[in-house]
């Protein structure tokens, strides 16, 4: 009864600390948020990415950035600088502040838009500056077309990390070809034991983070998936993979089971009431069309390269019309533990990934 108690308070605690990322702390029940982003009269190819203080917009390519002008919905009481519906060129991300209802507690948000299509080769050379973690993302000409989503955020509520590279997901410089993308399961400490989650496996995926589900629905806070205008037939890259010593389940010790990374990709068809695919269905949705996943991962101490073609569901095909119109989302997932979604592995598992490609051909 005592550890339900204590587990139900640092839930609670953690709760609030979801919400406060503000330029002052935020009030507990998080009164300057930016609740949804539209933009009128501008065709979105994906609902936005929103984050607890960036935004990312999703148009199709050839869209005029020049002079674009999002409406937002606030929490109430709540205003915003510059108001909804100000033209602004986000040829370059635009910052917006909110100011709660009292006028006191205030956050800024980083509102982005892309227009490109999906980048489809990764070296994992380019992260985002300035940040507690790593945030990588995949550049053209020098600008951003893509954010890749971690599981870092929730991670970070937990208070265990001191500097970025303790993180699950980070960078190191001893990549195949420069540096690359390390994936390492890390113990969450004390917090992590008490709310049952006493592990967290580093990944990196196409898609978004909910940390606002981080601790009450892990796996409804992966939203895998970007739109795709292409047949995708195979993901390559290179790797290289270290079991830790001591493979766990629910945080208790399993003998004589050694802790295997994940590799894979999905596509799934979109719709008015499946926007987005995550942890609970991301195997199992009827929406799901093909999938590739490595089967025959081992350890090893040499950069390993891949190859893993896409496989077509029984009865499923893709639609050329509904390709072109973005119609269908296509995400890459790569983990440290392959049962890590479920707070199973090996604290000290180490996946690093490297000049990784999506294949695809054009279907026009």
């Amino acid at each position: 009864m005592k550890k339900m108690r204590a587990k139900h308070v640092i839930i609670y605690t953690l709760s609030i600390i979801l919400s406060t990322a503000c330029i002052r702390n935020e009030v507990p029940n998080a009164e300057a948020d930016i609740l949804t982003c539209s933009l009128p009269g501008v065709i979105m190819t994906t609902s936005p990415i929103i984050n607890n203080n960036s935004i990312i917009l999703f148009v199709g390519p050839g869209t005029d950035l020049s002079a674009l002008a999002p409406e937002f919905t606030l929490t109430p009481g709540a205003s915003i600088t510059p108001v909804g519906g100000t033209e602004r060129n986000f040829e370059s991300p635009q910052k917006y502040t909110v100011t709660a209802a009292d006028g006191f507690w205030k956050k800024l948000y980083t509102v982005s838009v892309i227009d490109t299509e999906l980048a489809t080769n990764y070296n994992f050379e380019d992260t985002l500056g300035g940040q507690k973690y790593y945030i990588f993302v995949e550049r053209e000409a020098g600008k951003v077309i893509m954010q890749w989503a971690s599981g870092n955020a929730g991670y970070a509520l937990t208070g265990v990390a001191k500097t970025a590279d303790d993180y699950p997901t980070f960078q190191t410089t001893d990549g195949c070809e420069g540096k690359c993308l390390s994936l390492v399961t890390r113990s969450t400490g004390f917090f992590g034991q008490m709310v049952g989650m006493p592990i967290a496996a580093g990944n990196l995926f196409i898609g978004s983070f909910d940390v606002n589900n981080a601790m009450t629905n892990p796996l409804k806070a992966t939203k895998f998936g970007l739109p795709f205008r292409h047949v995708p037939t195979y993901l390559a890259g290179y790797y290289k993979y270290k079991a830790g010593n001591q493979f766990t389940e629910g945080g208790k010790p399993v003998n004589g089971k050694r802790d295997i990374c994940d590799i894979y990709a999905i596509m799934y068809e979109t719709s008015e009431t499946v926007s987005t695919l995550d942890g609970t269905n991301a195997f199992t949705s009827p929406n799901l069309v093909s999938m590739a996943r490595i089967n025959d991962a081992k350890e090893t101490d040499e950069w390993t390269y891949f190859k893993l073609p896409f496989t077509t569901l029984p009865g499923k095909f893709i639609d050329k019309e509904k390709l072109q119109e973005g119609k269908y989302n296509i995400s890459i997932v790569f983990s440290s533990s392959l049962e890590g979604d479920h707070f199973n592995g090996a604290v000290g598992s180490n996946l690093q990934i490297d000049e990784a490609e999506l294949i695809y051909h054009s279907e026009n």
